[in-house]
């Protein structure tokens, strides 16, 4: 049975920000490690350009990375490799592109263990998605749009007491969609709903879905199906 380990953190991701980690008894079977590097490392390398795809940084506490035994001994062999760098007495031209590669290396296997766990937390997956299409289906029927405009993936991850990316990166995973792409079709699938299931005039449609102006919502409208709603509507 593989082993897993998980420990209790506050974290943030601004500079100068404080790590706390509370180890759980019994302390002596729990050696925290942390990875800890400042900004400038990057600076001039291409993982410096693709940080802000390692989108797990953002993630609550809650949706921490839960490792096996294989997997914590890769992630431990990857900081061993780093700490052998900076603990060498020979600090040459090498130096930095081996640590920064390693660093790299340590973020892609977490990018992989992330995927792993998404895969193998189906049936937990299976209920935040089933929630969040319940959570729009009831912010479009309720009127919402109309006094507060479209939801939002903040809005919605909030409600689902997830954070932004977590959702995000977990509807791209089951579904091949982003959360921000799921919404855009769920407000067209409601306007097309509205349009031909309905006889309210499109302004009022427009305004129900949060459009501030109709001729913006026409415009969407056909961008979207290739017809304006009252084309769509007549040639049912």
């Amino acid at each position: 049975m593989p082993m897993r380990k998980r420990l209790n953190h506050t974290s943030s991701s601004n500079a100068g920000a404080m790590v706390t980690v509370s180890v759980p008894r019994p302390a002596a079977q729990c050696r925290p490690r942390v990875l800890a590097f400042h900004p400038e490392l990057l600076h001039g390398t291409p993982l410096a350009q693709s940080m802000r795809d390692y989108t797990y940084f953002s993630y609550n506490a809650n949706e921490a990375l839960h490792l096996s035994a294989g997997e914590r001994q890769t992630i431990i062999g990857c900081m061993e490799k780093i700490r052998g760098e900076l603990q060498s007495p020979v600090f040459d031209k090498h130096s930095r592109s081996l640590i920064v590669d390693n660093v790299k290396l340590l973020l892609d296997y977490c990018i992989r263990f992330y995927d792993r766990q998404f895969t193998t937390r189906e049936k937990m997956n299976n209920d935040i998605i089933a929630r969040f299409e319940a959570l729009l289906d009831d912010y479009f029927r309720s009127g919402k749009p109309a006094t507060e405009g479209l939801p939002t993936v903040q809005y919605c991850a909030d409600k689902l007491c997830l954070s932004s990316n977590y959702l995000s990166d977990l509807m791209k995973r089951i579904s091949g969609e982003s959360a921000k792409r799921h919404i855009r079709r769920k407000v067209l699938e409601t306007a097309i709903g509205l349009v031909t299931d309905t006889a309210r005039p499109v302004s009022e449609i427009a305004y129900r879905l949060g459009f501030q102006y109709p001729q913006h919502f026409s415009r969407w409208f056909k961008q979207q199906t290739g017809c304006t709603p009252r084309e769509y509507r007549v040639q049912l």
